[in-house]
């Protein structure tokens, strides 16, 4: 006996294999807390993976000190990329982290930023700027809780100047925003990653000194993975992606130096 047609699209529909598009057989989501440093570059490495493998990757953004308090806390997250070794290490001894799972993904590197139109010639000056009489405040990343804003307190001491500008620092929650105090003006002159001032976005609108590295201690920045996070395997997934070429390529191309 012939079925209505209606009956027999509803059979098929019911009894047929599930037909998953690329996105659907992804299908999962992880979520990312990661060093501000990383806001550009990490961006970038997210969304090609989620083309890659229609996996989401939301990432949430800030100093690694309070993402760090934040997953002790019990936040949400699944992965975590510190701009150092030092809070991946203390969640792995407090029992957040999988210390199996850490990663050297990066090196970090400071500089000091000023804007296009700044008279500071920062390039060619580097720290001298800071005693310039036009330069009243002077932005880092609070070195409570952030680590670059740890190296650009050593920089200043290294230089012999922390004590002659330290009434004149001004104190950013992360390194986004102590660049944000700069380029809206609040500060003439700050200590920002180098990944921050080559970002797409910031081409053209400032000028830049590297601090030699051996200023301040190495900004080995590492990843691991939370031991409460509920999708670890897709984390795992994201983090073994993290080592590839591909990233290593785009890390660079950020300012980034490799381990």
């Amino acid at each position: 006996m012939l079925l209505p047609r209606s009956t027999f699209l509803i059979a098929l529909l019911l009894f047929a294999p599930e037909i998953r598009t690329p996105q659907a057989r992804g299908g999962h989501e992880i979520t990312v807390a990661a060093a501000a440093d990383l806001s550009a570059a990490l961006q970038e490495v997210a969304a090609n993976y989620e083309k890659r493998t229609g996996v989401t990757v939301k990432l949430s953004f800030g100093a690694s000190g309070a993402l760090t308090q934040q997953i002790q806390n019990g936040a949400p997250f699944d992965l975590f990329f510190s701009a150092d070794l030092d809070y991946p290490r203390q969640l792995i001894a407090g029992g957040q982290a999988d210390g199996a799972t850490l990663y050297r993904y990066a090196v970090g590197r400071l500089v000091l930023w000023v804007p296009k139109d700044s008279p500071l010639d920062v390039e060619h000056r580097g720290m001298d700027v800071l005693l310039d009489p036009s330069v009243k405040k002077i932005s880092i990343a609070n070195p409570e809780h952030a680590p670059y804003g740890r190296a650009a307190a050593a920089v200043l001491k290294h230089y012999g100047l922390y004590e002659k500008v330290s009434d004149r620092l001004v104190l950013g929650e992360n390194i986004s925003q102590a660049a944000q105090f700069v380029e809206s003006g609040n500060a003439q002159v700050g200590f920002v990653a180098l990944a921050h001032a080559v970002a797409p976005a910031m081409q053209g609108k400032g000028k830049y000194w590297i601090v030699p590295a051996d200023a301040y201690a190495a900004l080995d920045q590492g990843a691991v993975l939370i031991s409460h996070s509920p999708h670890k395997q897709d984390a795992a997934a994201f983090l073994e992606y993290v080592k590839s070429a591909e990233v290593t390529a785009t890390l660079k191309r950020y300012g980034f130096s490799l381990p």
